[in-house]
């Protein structure tokens, strides 16, 4: 029987619409650069969404892989398994953590890390201790749990009733978190920097005070580092670089360089209340991602690697700042290491999109973090001239589409 070819237009008959995809389709990438089916070249300030930090194709994640495939895939949690063990110990020495639990995906880690603060509070502080408290605007995953702490309507609409005893307050806002904060609080959830909303980093003050009101009320404090570890700002976590450390840690996207795994970390003494059965994955844990992300992770711990991130963040800022100063797109440019925001000006504002599709248009990935940020999480090691060369196509991209929008920006034009 004849197939028809697999193209984009493939998506619109066979898959759920939750997403938009892109009308490209990648068939091959190595290092920063991606090709489509036409055999056009990309340069990925996208990182699979910071998940490629090491770049596509890495020859140390394939060799990885490669022996592990020929050894052992899958077992499941009724059995242990070295490449788990091995990550795990590794994962201990490297943090302040003492016991690991393996997973999937972000929203697993945070399913698991909201669940055992729920049980540790049960276990040590009695029934009413089960408030979580989190911030706006965040975002901690997609299941049904972690989007309710997320507390962004639009992640929430059509899926109520939604799980109770969830409070909300602004990020960096420490006297709101002062003002309902208590004994019946179980846990605090934070991104240290917000990722999908908008790139804004925690304020030293905010975490340092955040860490002392659970501290006062016995609250543990959970750091959602999914987006932010595994070296994405230049410190192997986030947390290293506050000098705040948390209770317990999430961490996912970076951790397998492209190969799905996640983690929580945490202390024996809170780990002691996830007992036999409470709570578990079927595929957490296997040996193909496990091995990959020990291979993984002895690269991103590397001092001089952590050291290029920042190094690396300070030649994107600079080309940005260059091209601001010419097309004045950007009100803001933020971020830590190699998570970067690009906030535009009111003129711009809802138009994130529109600077997505433009970069493509040039044969530039990029991201948005919301309707008003453009952002950056390209491959922790991409080389500086690709930096270079990608920041010439966003240039690129951001000039026709200043043009194409006269007369409003007429003046921007002319003053090239």
């Amino acid at each position: 029987m004849n197939q028809s070819p697999i193209t984009r237009a493939l998506f619109d008959d066979v898959m759920t619409p939750n997403y938009a995809p892109a009308a490209i389709v990648p068939v091959c990438g190595e290092g920063s650069r991606l090709w489509d089916q036409e055999g056009r070249d990309y340069i990925d300030f996208a990182g699979g969404i910071a998940v490629t930090v090491l770049g596509h194709a890495h020859p140390k994640l394939v060799a990885a892989l490669t022996e592990q495939g020929q050894k052992l895939w899958h077992v499941s949690n009724v059995l242990v398994n070295e490449p788990a063990l091995k990550l795990a110990r590794r994962l201990c020495e490297l943090t302040f953590a003492e016991r690991v639990f393996f997973a999937n995906s972000g929203a697993e880690a945070n399913e698991a890390a909201l669940k055992l603060a729920r049980k540790y509070a049960t276990d040590h502080g009695g029934p009413d201790k089960r408030e979580i408290i989190a911030f706006t605007p965040s975002f901690h995953g997609r299941t049904l749990f972690t989007v309710t702490v997320g507390g962004q309507a639009k992640y929430t609409e059509g899926f109520e009733p939604l799980p109770p005893g969830i409070t909300h307050v602004p990020f960096n806002d420490l006297p709101a978190l002062a003002a309902v904060i208590s004994d019946r609080t179980c846990a605090v959830i934070v991104e240290p920097v917000l990722g999908e909303s908008g790139v804004v980093s925690a304020t030293q003050e905010f975490l340092e005070g955040v860490r002392a009101l659970c501290d006062q009320h016995r609250a543990l404090l959970i750091f959602d580092e999914v987006q932010t570890g595994n070296g994405r700002t230049g410190h192997l976590y986030a947390y290293m670089g506050y000098g705040v450390t948390p209770d317990i840690l999430t961490t996912a996207k970076g951790l397998g360089g492209g190969f799905p795994i996640s983690a929580m970390l945490t202390t024996s003494t809170i780990a002691a209340s996830l007992t036999v059965g409470s709570h578990g994955t079927t595929y957490g844990g296997n040996p193909l991602a496990c091995a990959v992300a020990g291979a993984a992770l002895e690269l991103l711990a590397d001092p001089a690697l952590l050291a290029g991130v920042r190094h690396k963040h300070e030649r994107f800022l600079a080309g940005l700042h260059r091209i601001n100063q010419r097309f004045k797109v950007f009100r803001e440019l933020r971020g830590k290491g190699l998570l970067l925001g690009c906030e535009l000006t009111e003129a711009w504002h809802g138009r994130s999109r529109d600077f997505i599709k433009a970069a493509l248009e040039e044969g530039l990935l990029v991201l948005v973090a919301g309707p008003d940020v453009v952002r950056l999480a390209p491959s922790l090691i991409i080389p500086d001239e690709l930096i270079e060369a990608g920041l010439q196509r966003f240039e690129q991209a951001i000039a026709r589409l200043v043009s194409e929008t006269a007369p409003v920006n007429q003046e921007v034009v002319d003053a090239r």
